[in-house]
């Protein structure tokens, strides 16, 4: 497995990989190519979108923004916001923690002091992941859990 940052012929391969986890969710949220290229690979708020492939295959995506003035989530500007995808057939195989390096790193260039991960609460296993890469909850909001991550400074 290799990690990587996205580029724009990787839209398809990651919509292959969020389509279903948005049907799980029964989420009406869009995750067509396009969508992809607009709100991960292509977005202005863009730190870092890393995907973890196995030959061609991509098994998994990683994307960190940083908030700006007026965002969705409500957050305070200069906050990083991430999210996390791994096909439901690829996990269990370290991939999470793989993105989570790279994007880490890319949190660190961007000196980032808080990163948000908005977590749906009845989705344990995203709460289990946040919190085991040292994400803590912060607050509650309607249906979700902030979780939130002070990134750690680069070891010596």
């Amino acid at each position: 497995m290799i990690v990587r940052q996205a580029e724009t012929a990787d839209a398809a391969a990651m919509s292959a990989v969020l389509l279903p986890i948005l049907a799980g969710w029964n989420s009406t949220r869009r995750g067509d190519a396009e969508t992809i290229l607009t709100r991960y690979i292509n977005d202005p708020e863009r730190l870092s979108c890393a995907v973890a492939c196995e030959g061609t295959r991509i098994l998994g995506f990683q994307s960190l923004k940083v908030a700006g003035d007026q965002n969705v989530y409500d957050l305070p500007a200069g906050w990083g916001i991430i999210g996390t995808y791994v096909a439901a057939d690829a996990g269990r195989r370290g991939i999470g923690r793989a993105l989570f390096a790279e994007t880490l790193a890319a949190a660190r260039r961007a000196g980032l002091i808080h990163i948000d991960a908005t977590i749906g609460e009845a989705n344990a296993q995203a709460l289990h992941y946040y919190s085991s890469m040292g994400f803590q909850p912060y607050r509650k909001l309607q249906g979700a859990v902030g979780y939130r991550l002070i990134v750690p400074q680069a070891e010596e």
